[in-house]
Order: C-alpha cells, then structure tokens, then sequence
C-alpha cells in the first residue's frame, strides 16, 4: 500500500461562506453521524439542482465501486462535490460518496494521497464508517503531522479514538492545543484522557513552560487536565465517538 506523505500548509479555519471547514451549519461532523442519517440531513438542506447532483453521484457510485482504470467516476465526484453542494455541505457530500463507492483502504488511501486537502478531510471522516480496524492508521498519522488545522481536527475523530495508541493519541491532543484546534474535536476526550496520568505530567509541563515564557496557558489545557483527575467532561470537551454505519 502507498505510504502517504505529510502536507505542510495552514489554510483558513472556516469555508467561504462562514462555517467552520468540516462542519455543516448545524454542526454536524460527518464522522460522527451513520450515512443514512447524513445524507437525510444533507438532503434536507440542498437544493434541487445539489440534490440532483448528490442523487446521480451516489447512484454512479454505488453501480460501479472499487477501482476501474486510472480514475474511477466516483473520485470525480469527489473533486466536483464543493462546486456542485457548497463548501459547507462538501464534507458531508464526499463522505456519501466514498461510502456508495464502497472504497476499501487502498482506495482511501490513493484518494489521500493523490487529492486536494478538502479530499483528504473526507477520506478522514470517512473511516469509521468504512475501515473496521487500524489498517488505515497511517492516514490518520499523516494528517497528525500536518499544520493543517482542518486535517487535525478531522483525524481526531472516532476512528483515531478507537485506534490510536496512548502515546500517539496523547501527542495528538498536546498537537491541538499547541495548534489552536478545539479539543472538542477530539472524539472520546473524556473516555481516553480520564485517569491518564502521564497525559496530565505532559499538560503540566507544557502549562509550566508557556508560564515561564509569560505567554498564555489555553483554557482547553485546563480543560482536559480536568478530564485527567476527574473523568468528569468540562464544558464543551466532551465527544463521543457517534454511530457507525
């Protein structure tokens, strides 16, 4: 299988019409709801021409999944998804997409590697969804080791909570914090950081020396430090890993 390479790039926090890139207006992450339920959701909010659109897309998709030729006419769908639904429905629309197509991890992980950054946010929520197990692990490690803040945000879903090991999981929340990702983006925080001590040795000693920098300590940082000691969710920190399909 190909090995993606990491991509260094900081793009924007929010999509062109306002929404935070990844999410759709009512806050929704695709990873977190089964497919069924996002595209009822997805096609409640399109319009005719979108949902024309999506409709023969995912038809296209589920008739001829898998891989045919160079390009298959499915990943063309993925390219044109922001143009045809909006950016702030691309997410969702790519997903389905992904999902119709029935794409295995090879195909994740050409789509991946080969694709724009808005296409590897998708593969990312895609993988619950469709990967059972930790194969698709290094995609997740890739986007962990971008500066894209929208790749992070959407590798910390509930795939990587399922499958990431204690130390790769506790950089990725020392990485949002360091990046300014919401650790509400992290799915299963309360779950995986409850009784972590050697997470809250690492939070302590990352607070210490912003202190001694005279810079300021994140208010997520006390947050999840808070989720160490007590298992109990802080305000807005909480994000259970959300149905599979």
């Amino acid at each position: 299988m190909t090995q993606p390479h990491a991509t260094h790039v900081t793009p924007d926090t929010q999509d062109t019409d306002g929404t935070p890139a990844g999410h759709d207006p009512q806050g929704t992450t695709p990873a977190q709801v089964t497919p069924a339920d996002l595209r009822a959701a997805l096609t409640a909010q399109l319009g005719g021409a979108a949902r024309a659109w999506l409709d023969q897309a995912l038809d296209e998709a589920a008739a001829h999944p898998g891989t045919h030729g160079p390009i298959s006419v499915w990943e063309l769908r993925l390219a044109e998804a922001g143009r045809r639904c909006g950016p702030a429905h691309a997410d969702a629309a790519r997903v389905l997409v992904l999902h119709a197509a029935r794409a295995d991890t090879d195909a994740l992980t050409r789509v991946y590697t080969q694709g724009t950054a808005d296409e590897r946010r998708a593969v990312l929520h895609a993988l619950p969804h469709l990967v059972p197990g930790p194969d698709a692990l290094p995609l997740v490690e890739d986007a962990l080791r971008t500066n894209d803040t929208r790749l992070v945000a959407a590798a910390l879903g509930p795939y990587a909570a399922r499958h990431l090991d204690a130390h790769q999981w506790r950089h990725a929340v020392l990485k949002c914090l360091f990046t300014g990702v919401p650790v509400g983006s992290v799915a299963d925080l309360a779950g995986r950081a409850h009784g972590d001590d050697e997470l809250a040795r690492m939070l302590a000693d990352y607070a210490a020396e912003r202190t001694a920098a005279d810079r300021t300590v994140p208010e997520d940082l006390h947050r999840v430090l808070a989720l160490t000691e007590s298992g109990r969710p802080a305000p807005g920190t909480a994000d259970p890993h959300g149905k599979e399909s």
